[in-house]
């Protein structure tokens, strides 16, 4: 293909909180007009970690390419620098081939390092990370607070405590506006069918064998990996300690799962360039923007 014309393929981007029903959108219309889907997910990077963070299936896969799944094993860190780099070089790769790049996903600042090209600052200094390591999220917050530092948005996270921490004086720039030939679009869903979408999607989790995953990776990784700490795999870890039933898992998961796409739409939202539709508007409103592009 000549290079005039790979510079002029879009970039789409799909956001939309868990359950929003996002990843089948992108498939059919990835598969429609030739792309190659780059997952934005802070959870499906890891290896292993295939049910309970509910990637997209062999089948699906097979359907079309999948790119930012299984980066690195759970025991290792990634940082929204890294996802960064590696989204750019698959983007130059997908169009390189004639293809158009499809980022799809709910992990917002994923999502906005890529199209607001975030640059970011110095590395961590390991001694600093060495001594936030032995201190409790209490303790992490307490710091915070003492050295005047503002909290992320999901505060209960170790992880993005200590990187608010480290980033601290740091230089993050960004651009103003979106990176050019990009078409961006979030899914919006009323809020009993997202919920409804979220129960539905445990139920499947638990028929696929997340229990049995869950236990795998424990054994593997310790039940205290960071990666461990999210999705469904603590509520399975109290199931198999005998501290809760299989129905409070769905519960509790159902529930964990809900306040996690309220934070996700909560940082979507400051984005004023995304333009909101429901699944089949988006559908429509993509197609036709493809199909002129």
């Amino acid at each position: 293909m000549a290079a005039q014309k790979i510079n002029t393929l879009p970039l789409v981007v799909i956001a939309g909180p868990t359950a929003s029903g996002k990843t089948l959108l992108a498939i059919e219309l990835a598969e429609k007009f030739g792309g190659e889907i780059i997952c934005a997910d802070s959870r499906t990077i890891y290896k292993g970690m295939d049910i309970g963070t509910a990637k997209p299936t062999a089948q699906e896969r097979a359907r079309v390419p999948h790119w930012g799944l299984d980066l690195v094993e759970p025991n290792q860190r990634y940082t929204a620098s890294d996802f960064k780099q590696y989204a750019e070089q698959k983007i130059g790769e997908i169009r390189a081939r004639g293809h158009i790049p499809f980022l799809v996903g709910g992990t917002g600042l994923y999502i906005d390092a890529v199209i607001f090209n975030y640059q970011f600052g110095t590395e961590s200094d390991p001694a600093l990370r060495a001594e936030l390591e032995i201190l409790t999220l209490k303790e992490l917050h307490e710091y915070c607070i003492s050295n005047n530092i503002k909290l992320p948005e999901n505060e209960k996270n170790r992880r993005y405590v200590v990187r608010a921490i480290e980033q601290n004086g740091q230089s993050t720039s960004r651009n103003s506006e979106p990176i050019s030939m990009s078409i961006i679009v979030g899914i919006t869903t009323e809020r009993g069918v997202l919920r409804s979408r979220i129960e539905k999607r445990i139920e499947q989790l638990l028929q696929d064998g997340v229990v049995g995953e869950a236990i795998l990776l424990g054994k593997k990784y310790g039940w205290n990996s960071e990666a461990m700490t999210g999705n469904i795999y603590p509520l399975v870890r109290k199931y198999i300690e005998n501290e809760m039933s299989i129905d409070e898992v769905k519960a509790n998961s159902t529930t964990a799962d809900w306040r996690l796409a309220k934070r996700q739409l909560t940082w979507l939202k400051r984005n004023h360039f995304i333009e909101w539709r429901t699944l089949d508007d988006a559908y429509a409103y993509l197609a036709e923007r493809l199909v002129n592009e």
